[in-house]
Order: structure tokens, then C-alpha cells, then sequence
């Protein structure tokens, strides 16, 4: 787990994982996007996210920011260093939210990020008292608004031939690429590039259905260079090869043209 408290530089670089300790992130400058559990915020001065122990979380901050990182070490530790404030502590912890530091509170935290922290008594004692002063803290709702998933697909069907990146999505939605991929794991359990790819695969079983393009085009046309790559991608998702689905939407159109046809024999003449 390392230190209860350290002081760390994010950067454009994303971070995504969990751990098995509860962690307390605020905001000392820059701003930092956070994304916990597809929930999104934002940490900047005088404010902190909570990330409950073993919550999955990413983060990144495009143009840098500073944070004091409070990680509680376990139970034990929070009920012998909190004492009567351990319960208020625990409920608090037990939920990813985003809140705001009263004046106070913000001073605190400034006061720890300039002492040494790396002293085993600074950090312990530092951590309990600023733990202890967190229970009342008012709370913020994070950003929870659905992406916009109808210019999202504008966008993609429009470049489907070309590269198509992350940040290229997220400036369409309006949000950081951290929060971006979370978004779409929790909305839709894919990450955004698997979505893309999955948008890129529709389309081309779309043409191969409903056109007479040579399946090499049709590998073009959605961003593919090499059509094995796209012949194996087609058959990974849908379970048949590109040849195999273009023979079956023939086979069916047949049958269904040959069933109109038998019902317009049999159809009464109308006078």
C-alpha cells in the first residue's frame, strides 16, 4: 500500500486499477478528472473524491496537477486511530463521491502537503485528524448524464475508414478520455475502442448483406487495411466468416422472393 500519505503529480497518462485499501485523493493545483465505477468528477483545490477499498477507478490529468493521497491502511488501523469518529469514518469511505472542503479543512490539507509527510508520526496523526474532520464534509453529486450516444455514432460512421482515437470521442462527448472509458464500461461493457471496432463490424455486415461490394472494399470502407484482420474480426463476433454471411442473407433474400412469388400465383384475380 506504501505511505497513508503521499503527494503525488498526475499527468496526461491515464491510471486505471483498484486496490485493496480505501483511498482519499484532494485536490492541492491543476485539475485532476476521476472516474470511479463510471461515475464522473473532477478534483481540483479544496475539493477530494473517496474510492471505497477495491473500487475500480481511472484517472489522468491532461495539463498536470498536484494531490495529497490519504490511503487508510485497514480497519484496525482506522478504529485505533479514530476511535468514537471510526464509525462516521467507515460510512463515509463506504461509498465513491466527490465532495468539498470547508475553509478549514482546506487549510489542513494544505498544512500536510508542506510538512513531511514521509514522517511515520506526521502521516498517521495527520491522516487521523484530517479522517476525523472529513464526517460532515457537504457531498456533490458526481456527473452522471448519459453519453451522447446519437452524435457519438454520427461521428464514427462518418470516419469509419479512418483511424479513430479516444480523445477523438471524447472531445465529440465533451469529456476527458479517462472519463470517457469509464463511461462506456459501465454503460455499455465495452470500452470505447471495442465500440468502435463493434460499430465497424455492423456496418460491414450491412454491406455484406446488402450490397455485391467485393469483401476486400467492404474491409476498406470500415477501416480495415488487411481483410484476413477483417475476415477474422467478422468471425469472431458473429461466428461466421464474411463469405458465410453474404451467402446466407442470398439464400434468405431467395427464399423470401420465392415465397412472394408463390403468393402472387395464388393470389384470387380481382375483377
Amino acid at each position: 500500500m506504501g505511505s497513508i500519505l503521499t503527494l503525488r503529480h498526475y499527468s496526461h497518462d491515464l491510471i486505471a486499477h483498484s486496490h485493496e485499501h480505501a483511498q482519499l485523493v484532494f485536490g492541492l493545483s491543476g485539475l485532476l478528472d476521476f472516474e470511479i465505477e463510471g461515475r464522473g468528477s473532477q478534483v481540483q483545490q479544496q475539493s477530494f473524491v473517496v474510492v471505497p477499498a477495491g473500487t475500480r477507478h481511472i484517472c489522468g490529468s491532461p495539463k498536470g496537477s498536484h494531490c495529497l493521497v490519504l490511503n487508510v491502511p485497514d480497519e484496525h488501523w482506522l478504529q485505533d486511530a479514530l476511535g468514537p469518529h471510526a464509525a462516521a469514518s467507515r460510512q463515509l469511505l463506504d461509498s465513491p463521491q466527490r465532495r468539498i472542503l470547508e475553509p478549514i479543512q482546506s487549510r489542513l490539507v494544505n498544512w500536510l502537503a508542506e510538512s513531511p509527510v514521509d514522517d511515520p508520526l506526521i502521516a498517521r496523526q495527520g491522516a487521523a485528524l484530517l479522517l476525523a474532520s472529513l464526517n460532515h464534509s457537504p457531498c456533490r453529486p458526481t456527473d452522471q448524464r448519459r453519453l451522447p450516444y446519437v452524435a457519438l455514432h454520427a461521428y464514427i460512421d462518418r470516419h469509419v475508414a479512418h483511424p479513430l482515437q479516444v480523445a477523438d470521442l471524447a472531445r465529440i462527448a465533451g469529456i476527458s478520455s479517462a472519463r470517457l472509458h469509464a463511461r462506456f464500461v459501465a454503460e455499455c461493457g465495452r470500452t470505447p475502442m471495442d465500440y468502435v471496432r463493434y460499430r465497424r463490424l455492423e456496418m460491414a455486415v450491412q454491406l455484406l448483406r446488402g450490397s455485391s461490394l467485393p469483401i476486400g472494399e467492404i474491409a476498406s470502407r470500415v477501416g480495415y487495411s488487411s481483410q484476413s484482420a477483417f475476415a477474422a474480426a467478422i468471425l469472431r463476433e458473429f461466428g461466421l466468416s464474411p463469405r458465410r454471411l453474404r451467402q446466407a442473407a442470398n439464400a434468405n433474400l431467395s427464399t423470401k422472393n420465392a415465397r412472394i412469388a408463390t403468393d402472387d400465383c395464388a393470389a384470387p384475380l380481382i375483377n
